[in-house]
């Protein structure tokens, strides 16, 4: 962080995004909460337009506004040296991040995002680390639902086996039991842009299937990590499995964790993720749908016709009754050192990529500020850094609870 005595707490970066809006409406509402801390905020963007628009919709026309686009580095170290903490819900990332990240690890201000695109931490970390620790800014991606459950989730039941056998699990499933939510236009133009990026790269591709790729240069690991391409019966848990999109992004935050914490959970450690169906015929319908999509995704004019035609657009999303009806369910499993069965629940009371990624994200944030004097700075990840921090924020104020279950 900057050595000035910042006005702001925080600065939501991207505050007329669609999850930018559901942020500032639920920050407006925390503040107003006798439990919660002091908070100083304002909100950011291109458009000073529709940043009094959002504000007027609020009702808060004293929270102050600042102008800065995200190819403006001039503007983003202005808006850098007014706070501690930066939010960006400015996506896709790979195509509108970088600046702001430059910015941040090298005034020492702390940043944290919601991106679900491995390839860009990937760039991020290899141009701006370094900086990053040399100025003492905290870095943290993947502050949403993707990928907070998943981290999260993984630390509470490693810290339970480590507390009951003195040794990690060696294996961790996790299973998604219930979700539903639906996605906004933001996430499925991130979602597009990778395939995009995939396809015209072969180097690209190679990257995004190793699990280890966010892990730094010098790490150990070698394990062979299951990724779930089809739909299967899965005999240990007793349930029908299919692939979770979120996973290759989730499993790669989980190995950096590890290895950031001095490879707490082993050098051999295995991980993944997939989501759970009643019946096969669920699973594979999902798995096949999810296939043929990806296959038209990555054919140039089929992907151009689904985002015009057949896709949310930027801005677009769930409304607020879906967001409010949706909710998650996930759960990890693993056999500890002793013999005996562990599971943690992670659940969440809002739709996962709107709801809860609001108030997840903005936790996280109010966490950086104000929980973890201690950490030095660098590119961290959300258990890492935050961990039990975090897990009580989570609890206390975003409807996201982490829970070991009855064995």
């Amino acid at each position: 962080m900057s050595e000035s005595t910042p006005s702001f707490d925080i600065i939501i970066y991207g505050a007329t995004s669609f999850v930018g809006q559901i942020m500032l409406e639920y920050l407006a509402e925390y503040t107003t909460k006798q439990d919660a801390e002091p908070i100083k905020w304002a909100i950011a963007g291109r458009s000073e337009q529709k940043l009094l628009a959002v504000k007027a919709q609020n009702n808060l026309p004293h929270i102050e506004h600042i102008i800065a686009d995200a190819n403006d580095e001039a503007a983003l170290t202005n808006m850098c040296a007014q706070t501690k903490v930066v939010i960006s819900t400015v996506g896709p990332y790979a195509l509108y991040g970088e600046t702001l990240i430059k910015v941040c690890a090298e005034s020492g201000t702390d940043y944290c995002d919601l991106t679900g695109e491995p390839q860009w931490i990937k760039a991020m970390l290899d141009k701006y680390e370094t900086s990053a620790k040399a100025s003492g800014a905290r870095i943290i991606n993947s502050a949403g639902f993707d990928s907070i459950p998943s981290d999260l989730g993984v630390y509470a039941l490693q810290q339970h086996a480590i507390e009951t056998t003195g040794k990690p699990a060696f294996q961790i499933k996790m299973r998604v039991r219930k979700i539903k939510g639906g996605a906004s236009g933001g996430t499925i133009a991130s979602m597009l842009n990778v395939v995009e990026e995939a396809s015209n790269n072969p180097a690209l591709r190679k990257l995004l299937v190793n699990p280890y790729v966010l892990c730094p240069e010098d790490h150990p690991f070698k394990q062979r990590q299951t990724n779930h391409k089809k739909a299967q019966f899965e005999e240990d848990t007793q349930m029908w499995i299919m692939p979770f999109i979120m996973a290759a992004i989730n499993e790669r935050i989980v190995h950096r964790t590890n290895s950031l914490l001095g490879n707490r959970y082993g050098e051999y450690f295995l991980y993944d993720e997939a989501m759970s169906a009643k019946k096969g015929l669920q699973a594979w319908g999902v798995t096949l749908g999810l296939g043929a999509f990806m296959v038209g995704a990555s054919i140039k004019p089929i992907r151009n016709l689904l985002a015009k035609h057949v896709l949310p657009k930027p801005g677009e999303g769930p409304s607020k009754q879906e967001q409010l009806s949706g909710m998650f369910d996930m759960r990890f499993y693993a056999t500890l050192d002793n013999g005996e069965k562990a599971e943690v629940q992670v659940k969440g009371d809002r739709d996962p990529g709107y709801g809860s990624t609001a108030k997840m994200l903005t936790q996280a944030a109010l966490c950086i500020a104000n929980d973890i004097p201690d950490v030095r700075g660098g590119f961290w990840t959300p258990a890492a850094a935050l961990n039990d921090a975090l897990t009580a924020r989570l609890a206390q104020h975003a409807g996201v609870t982490i829970t070991l279950q009855p064995a």
